[in-house]
C-alpha cells in the first residue's frame, strides 16, 4: 500500500468535514419528472461553458455534446455506438475499390425553418471547412480521407476540388483518397454535419454567435444561449424527421464547476443528474442514484518543446522521461478523482477499439506501456540537468479551472516537486475556453489536457502526435513514428492485421520517447434520478446524445 502525502490526507479530512457539515446524503430513492407548464423537462449540468456551436469551429467535448443535440449528420451513433442512418436514407452504395460512397438523403429531413436538408448543405459545409481562409482547426480530419483535402488545406487546390459533390438535391457522392476503414463512423462526427449556405452567409459574422443566429436539423433546437452563457436550453424540434422518438419537451443545462455545488443542486431538485468527482464521488458510492461509466477520454501531460521560438527543457528527452516516470497514476485516480477513472496504460484507451480479425482490445494487445519508476525518474532528471546546464527550474503547469482539474494539478505539482530535485511547479488555472486558446497558440510549457476519440480507430489518438499535425501543439516529432502512421493511413489501409500491428508499434515509440505522459482514462461518476433513462454516453464522436432521454 502506497503512502499518501500528508498534504493529501489533510485535504481529505477538511473536505470530509465540509461534506458532513453540509449534510451530503441525498434521498437514494429520489425520483422526479419535472414539469413546467405541462412540459416534460429534464435538468442537466455541464462542466464548462460551450466554446463554439459552429460545427466548423468546434474542437472539444463540451461543444460537440451541444452541437450533437441540435444538429445531425448523414449518420449518427445509436444507443450501442452503432452507425445508423440520420439524414442519409439508408446504407451507402460503395464502389469496388471502396473509394466512392454514394448516399441518398431522406426527403423528410428538414431545417428548423422548414426548408429541406439537401446534399448541397453537406458540400458547402465540407468545402468551407477545408478552405484555408476558414482556418478551421478540425480541417485536418478530412486530410488523407476525402480526396484533395490535403492539397486544399495546403493552398495547392481550390475548395471546389474537394471529393464531394451533390449529384442532385437528394444524392451525395464522396470520393476518398484511399480506402478508409472507419469512414462511416467519421460521418457521425460533428465536423461532418451540414450547414445551409444561404442562411449562414446571410448571418455573416453573427452566425452561431448565439442561439438566435442558427437554424437546426437535429432532435432539439437551442434557446437562450450566447457564447458566454452559463445556462442554455434545448427544446424539442418539431421539424425533426424522427421527432416521435424524442420523449421530453425541454432540457435545461447549466454550468457547474464545483462538485459540492452539483450535489446541493441535485439534493434540492434543481438537477436531475449531477456529475461528481473526488470525495463527493466516493461519499456517494452506496447511494442508489450513484452510477459510473468508463469513458474513452484520456488525460495526459503535454510537454511543449518550444516556446517563443526557443527550446524548453522538454526538448530534452531525459527531462520528459523524468517527468513521465514520476507520477503515480493509481494514487491520482484513487485519492483525487474517485470517479471510476483508471490509470492509463497507454495513449489509446481500453474498451474502445478492437482487432478487426481477432476482436482483441487494442489496449490489451499493446500492453501496459505507462510505468512509474521514481528511481529511474531521478536518474533521468540528474542527466537532464547536466545536459541542460541547470540546477533549479520553475515550470508552469496549465490546467482548467474545474475543481477536479485544479486538484489534479496540485497532485502533479506535489509529485514533481517532491521527487525531482530543483523543480518548482507553478499552477496556472484558467477557464476551459482560455486553456484551449493557449493550447492553440502553443503558449504554455506543461499542460494537463485530454483527448477523446473522433471515430472508432486507434489512429484517432495516435495521429494527434504526428509532426505538424494540427493538434500536435507541443512541437513533438519522431520520424519513425510518423513513418509508421503514414503507412497505416496509406499502403496498409486494405491490410487490417498489418495496419493494426503497425499502430501498436507506433504507440510504443510514442510512450518510450515520452512524447506525452498519459495519466488516466476518465470515468464519470454521477447522481441520476432513478426514473430518468435514455441518456446515452458514446465512446467516440460526440460524448453524449440526449434524444432518447425520457422519464419512466
Amino acid at each position: 500500500m502506497r503512502k499518501k502525502g500528508i498534504w493529501l490526507i489533510s485535504s481529505i479530512m477538511i473536505i470530509s468535514f465540509v461534506l458532513s457539515a453540509c449534510g451530503g446524503n441525498s434521498d437514494s430513492s429520489s425520483k422526479s419528472g419535472s414539469s413546467e407548464n405541462g412540459k416534460k423537462v429534464v435538468n442537466l449540468m455541464e462542466l464548462a461553458e460551450i466554446p463554439s456551436m459552429d460545427s466548423k469551429k468546434g474542437t472539444d467535448g463540451v461543444s460537440f455534446t451541444a452541437i450533437n443535440q441540435a444538429f445531425e449528420g448523414l449518420y449518427y451513433l445509436n444507443q450501442k455506438d452503432q452507425v445508423t442512418p440520420g439524414v442519409a436514407a439508408g446504407e451507402p452504395e460503395v464502389n469496388k475499390d471502396q473509394t466512392v460512397y454514394t448516399m441518398k438523403l431522406r426527403k423528410d429531413a428538414k431545417w428548423s425553418d422548414g426548408s429541406p436538408v439537401t446534399a448541397h448543405d453537406f458540400v458547402y459545409a465540407w468545402q468551407t471547412i477545408v478552405n484555408p481562409e476558414t482556418a478551421a482547426e478540425y480541417a485536418s480530419i478530412f486530410e488523407g480521407v476525402v480526396k484533395n483535402a490535403g492539397d486544399i488545406i495546403g493552398g495547392k487546390k481550390k475548395p471546389e476540388e474537394l471529393g464531394v459533390k451533390a449529384k442532385d438535391d437528394q444524392t451525395l457522392e464522396v470520393t476518398l483518397e484511399q480506402p478508409t476503414p472507419y469512414f462511416l463512423s467519421l460521418l457521425t462526427f460533428p465536423t461532418f454535419y451540414p450547414q445551409k449556405q444561404e442562411y449562414v452567409e446571410k448571418q455573416g459574422k453573427d452566425y452561431a454567435k448565439d442561439s438566435e443566429h442558427m437554424i437546426y436539423n437535429g432532435a432539439f433546437v437551442m434557446k437562450d444561449w450566447t457564447n458566454t452563457s452559463k445556462k442554455w436550453t434545448f427544446e424539442k424540434n418539431d421539424k425533426y424527421w424522427n421527432k416521435k422518438q424524442t420523449k421530453v419537451d425541454q432540457i435545461n443545462v447549466q454550468v457547474v464547476k464545483e462538485p459540492g455545488a452539483a450535489v446541493n443542486l441535485y439534493n434540492t431538485g434543481k438537477l436531475d443528474r449531477a456529475t461528481l468527482t473526488g470525495d463527493y464521488a466516493k461519499q456517494k458510492q452506496k447511494d442508489q442514484d450513484y452510477k459510473t461509466e468508463l469513458e474513452a477520454f484520456v488525460y495526459y501531460l503535454k510537454f511543449n518543446q518550444k516556446l517563443d521560438g526557443k527550446d524548453t527543457l522538454f526538448a530534452n528527452k531525459n527531462a520528459r522521461q523524468a517527468f513521465a516516470l514520476t507520477l503515480d497514476r493509481e494514487q491520482l485516480v484513487d485519492t483525487v478523482l474517485g470517479n471510476g477513472s483508471k490509470p492509463a496504460e497507454g495513449y489509446v484507451p481500453e474498451k474502445f477499439t478492437f482487432n478487426p480479425e481477432t476482436k482483441e482490445d487494442f489496449r490489451k494487445e499493446s500492453g501496459a506501456l505507462v510505468k512509474i519508476d521514481a528511481k529511474k525518474a531521478k536518474e533521468y532528471w540528474k542527466t537532464a540537468k547536466k545536459e541542460l546546464g541547470l540546477d533549479k527550474i520553475t515550470v508552469e503547469l496549465l490546467v482548467d479551472d474545474q475543481d477536479f482539474n485544479k486538484k489534479s494539478g496540485e497532485f502533479i505539482q506535489n509529485a514533481l516537486q517532491s521527487n525531482l530535485d530543483g523543480v518548482t511547479v507553478k499552477i496556472k488555472a484558467v477557464p476551459y475556453k482560455s486553456r484551449l486558446k493557449l493550447d492553440e497558440d502553443k503558449d504554455y510549457t506543461l499542460q494537463l489536457t485530454r483527448w477523446g476519440p473522433d471515430y472508432q480507430d486507434p489512429i484517432t489518438f495516435l495521429a494527434t502526435q504526428i509532426t505538424n499535425n494540427n493538434y500536435n501543439r507541443a512541437n513533438y516529432s519522431n520520424a519513425e513514428y510518423d513513418k509508421l502512421l503514414n503507412e497505416a493511413s496509406t499502403t496498409l489501409a486494405t491490410k487490417p492485421e498489418e495496419r493494426w500491428q503497425t499502430m501498436i508499434n507506433a504507440e510504443k515509440i510514442l510512450i518510450d520517447d515520452a512524447g506525452i505522459a498519459p495519466l488516466y482514462q476518465n470515468g464519470t461518476a454521477a447522481l441520476q434520478k432513478s426514473n430518468l433513462t435514455g441518456m446515452v454516453h458514446h465512446l467516440f464522436g460526440a460524448p453524449y446524445s440526449y434524444k432518447w432521454i425520457e422519464w419512466k
